[in-house]
């Protein structure tokens, strides 16, 4: 069973204070004409000390984003580059969000509170800085959806309408708008450190590198990698393990990002940022999520390779402070990690305890080959089989001797998965669109926790147990 998020007082701490000056930029929120709460997530508000704020109280914070006691005085918008389709575009940072909050959770890592749609910054270009309110229910569905099958995900913690109409070239409008603040344990990309070489920043490089060891710590390198003691070399090591780890957690959700750019590539591993995301309706290793990735540079079956080259510029950023051998030497590690990581995560989606990369990559093929022939829906195929049953032919063979973990859970016995296929996406939008009815999202909400919770805990990455 899932343990709930541990509980916590509030405890503000914001070590960015000592990077800020050269990391962001103050900003301060939108007048918006309206604050209307629509979704708080108190389950993760607990963790942070503050599910105890009426809904009143909550407005003020997460949509007029008046400062919590004793943290950051004003926003901070962030800078970084970033590859975008693998073109460098030094022009972006935080467009529409910035940095709102810092405090320590109940387990003592630091999390963020960041924004969307919160108004305009100086990395706004020509952007309203806004989010529409459906980009907002789809960051809840997306965010539920993904920690329930096991992703180290963002945290939706906050949706409050705003009461302006926006306009937009790729959906109806005018359509409604939202402020929407995530929960994050960090907020520094690629793309941060991209910028830093740009600008030949060394200095704030060895700072930022500093801070990330500090703020989201990992295992120390094998014994025998070059360089393991460098400080940079071992941030790169962290951020190839947490990568391969990323990749493989997609893969076996059936997850589509759709835009795997360096500006969207979080150092502490955690998905986040999602917009044109999908998960599959069949297996399809060509399947995209964005109508503008013509060339399917971010399709589902190359997501790992997205992040392996996205490791890899942030190796030729980090050439700043170490030399290439030991980065290279953490780099070649990807691909041996990410089968590690898929096949542990694999096992645990289908209800199965691991037996060994080599015989859990065997079982991974087994099942792929199953999804494709039967071009059946990876939801509906991992309930179907959960705990190694009905199945047959290759596939029991391939589960010939994997013994089942607990399939107690009441959810096991379901007639159908829970799933995120478009369709049900846009009906639970649509009867807030249409209706302003919110009990289809809230509904949803719950049968996904629900789901998480027969899951059980998602299994920790190599070198984390």
């Amino acid at each position: 069973m899932r343990a709930e998020p541990q509980a916590a007082s509030y405890r503000p701490d914001t070590p960015i204070d000592a990077l800020a000056p050269w990391l962001g930029d103050p900003v301060a929120a939108a007048d918006f004409p309206d604050t209307r709460l629509r979704f708080r997530n108190d389950r993760h508000a607990a963790a942070v000390g503050l599910a105890d704020m009426d809904d009143a109280e909550w407005c003020r914070h997460f949509g007029r984003y008046e400062p919590l006691d004793g943290n950051l005085p004003q926003p901070l918008a962030l800078r970084y580059h970033g590859h975008q389709f693998r073109v460098y575009n030094p022009e972006i940072g935080d467009g529409r969000g910035f940095l709102f909050a810092q405090m320590r959770g109940g387990d003592g890592r630091l999390l963020d509170l960041g924004t969307k749609g919160s108004g305009q910054t100086p990395w706004s270009r020509d952007g309203d800085g806004r989010l529409t309110l459906k980009g907002a229910v789809r960051e809840i569905l997306a965010t539920e959806m993904l920690e329930a099958l096991g992703v180290y995900t963002s945290k939706t913690f906050s949706v409050v309408e705003t009461g302006e109409e926006l306009w937009r070239s790729d959906e109806p409008s005018p359509t409604r708008s939202a402020a929407l603040t995530r929960l994050n344990h960090g907020h520094i990309r690629i793309g941060t450190f991209q910028r830093l070489l740009a600008l030949e920043e060394r200095d704030h490089m060895a700072q930022l590198v500093d801070y990330c060891l500090a703020q989201f710590p990992g295992p120390p390198p094998p014994a025998d990698a070059p360089g393991r003691d460098e400080p940079a070399v071992r941030l790169m090591h962290h951020v190839v393990e947490r990568m391969a780890d990323l990749a493989a957690s997609w893969m076996v959700a059936g997850f589509v990002h759709g835009v795997l750019n360096t500006d969207n590539m979080n150092v502490s591993g955690e998905s986040f940022d999602y917009g044109p995301w999908r998960f599959l309706p069949r297996w399809d290793p060509g399947f995209t999520a964005a109508y503008f990735d013509h060339s399917g540079l971010y399709a589902f079956g190359r997501q790992p390779e997205a992040l392996h080259w996205n490791c890899g510029q942030f190796a030729v950023a980090l050439r700043m402070l170490a030399d290439s051998a030991p980065l290279i030497a953490a780099m070649e590690r990807f691909g041996a990690l990410y089968m590690e990581a898929i096949g542990r995560r694999w096992c645990w989606r289908l209800g199965v305890t691991p037996r060994g990369t080599e015989a859990d990559t065997a079982l991974v093929s087994a099942c792929e080959a199953a999804l494709q022939a039967g071009r059946e829906n990876p939801d509906a195929f991992f309930l179907r089989h959960r705990g190694g049953r009905d199945a047959s032919g290759t596939l029991a063979d391939a589960l010939s001797g994997y013994e089942p973990t607990d399939t107690s859970h009441p959810y096991w016995s379901d007639d159908a998965p829970q799933s995120m296929l478009v369709d049900e996406v846009e009906a639970i939008w649509s009867a807030i669109d249409e209706r302003d009815d919110w009990q289809p999202l809230h509904g949803k909400v719950a049968a996904l926790r629900r789901m998480g919770e027969a899951h059980g805990e998602p299994p920790a990455p190599a070198g984390h147990e």
